[in-house]
């Protein structure tokens, strides 16, 4: 079975996202930048392998959370991303996109009970060692 290994990142809606990118930097020490921050980190069970956790604003009118009307997205790290989507055809959930493959790994997004949308991110290895050593 396909499954979640990991969160990938949170991501949230403001009103000023600049403003909120300098007061976690000021206040909380996050190394922000316009699109917000990673975190770096190892593999418990294989410390040779690195990931990315990432932390990132988004203004109030984005659409890049849509159809959910919520103010925030969370992004899961799957294992197998095609194998997962299929088992979530069958189970009903809803699928809002296609797969969408990029050099630092494949995403799409999905609903769950009550609306909120999910994105769902299989790594490229190779993309996530680099951007962890970047």
């Amino acid at each position: 079975m396909a499954k979640v290994t990991g969160l990938g990142g949170v991501f949230f809606k403001c009103d000023n996202p600049k403003g909120m990118n300098e007061w976690y930097a000021k206040n909380l020490g996050l190394p922000t930048s316009e699109y917000g921050t990673t975190f770096e980190w190892r593999e418990a069970g294989d410390p040779s392998k690195k990931g990315s956790t990432t932390w990132s604003t988004f203004p109030q009118d984005t659409k890049y959370f849509n159809p959910s009307a919520r103010p925030f997205m969370i992004n899961y790290r799957v294992d197998d991303l095609v194998t997962l989507v299929e088992e979530l055809k069958k189970n009903n959930v809803t699928i809002v996109d296609e797969i969408v493959d990029y050099e630092y790994g494949k995403f799409v997004h999905v609903l769950d009970p009550e609306g909120n949308i999910i994105e769902l991110w299989e790594p490229k290895e190779d993309a996530d060692q680099d951007k962890a050593e970047g």
